[in-house]
């Protein structure tokens, strides 16, 4: 039956940049189609996020660590494994932003969102495929972003990191498609988290975005859940170096 394609029944899952937000949001529709979870914050994971996915009672661990440094991202695979014995799919979604004019873009900056939202990637897919390529089967899901298509204003590090993304997306699939793993992203659109906090108080900016967007709303993290499950199941078993866009229609306007 087709629905149970879209089971994720028993699969392990790691969701970095879970603690709230998108990243909350995906690990609860991955807890809801049946995943195990590995929750993972920089410094906590709250109690509020643990308790919306012990509501679905899946097995669960919180993880902490900075994706930004490399032995982090090792450790953080190395934890899911050895708690649950597997690592079957992981999103990369841990990110921060850092908004100034490029002229005034500190290298502190520019290093902190590079490091954080790109090379991050790098270091975990590589972490996790290990032990997918060893095992024939696995899948990567890669959070890119409009501005993996468009340069943004003000946010010249950001821009870089998620074109990044969307180029190792692929990279990545070239070279395991044939052997069993997937690795895709979504790009999401203007979406109602701490990221996008500065924009949507700014009355001025956040007209002319809502203006754009033909589904007349910003999203919010739900709208990611079926975009998440059917890259992380069966059901996309043959799609390879993907990225979704998730936008309410924005790039098509």
């Amino acid at each position: 039956m087709i629905l149970e394609q879209f089971s994720l029944q028993g699969k392990v899952a790691l969701v970095t940049g879970s603690s709230r937000g998108l990243g909350a949001g995906i690990a609860l529709a991955f807890a809801q189609a049946g995943a195990h979870v590995a929750l993972h914050g920089s410094h906590s994971v709250p109690s509020s996020t643990v308790a919306r996915i012990a509501e679905t009672g899946a097995h669960h661990i919180e993880l902490t660590g900075d994706v930004s440094n490399a032995a982090a991202c090792s450790t953080l695979v190395e934890q899911v494994i050895q708690h649950f014995g597997a690592i079957d799919i992981l999103v990369n979604n841990a990110g921060i932003i850092r908004r100034a004019p490029a002229v005034e873009h500190s290298e502190e900056d520019w290093q902190a969102v590079i490091e954080t939202n790109l090379s991050s990637v790098f270091r975990l897919t590589k972490a996790a495929g290990r032990h997918m390529l060893a095992r024939g089967s696995g899948k990567v899901i890669n959070i890119a972003s409009l501005l993996t298509f468009q340069g943004g204003v003000t946010v010249s590090s950001y821009a870089a990191a998620k074109g990044g993304v969307g180029q190792l997306t692929k990279a990545f699939a070239n070279e395991w498609a044939s052997k069993g793993v997937n690795v895709n992203a979504i790009a999401p659109g203007y979406m109602e988290t701490d990221n996008t906090q500065a924009l949507r108080a700014n009355p001025e900016r956040a007209r002319q975005i809502l203006e754009r967007i033909p589904a007349g709303r910003w999203g919010c993290p739900e709208d990611l859940a079926g975009a998440a499950v059917f890259l992380a199941s069966h059901a996309s078993d043959y799609v390879h170096g993907h990225v979704l866009v998730v936008d309410g229609g924005w790039l098509g306007r």
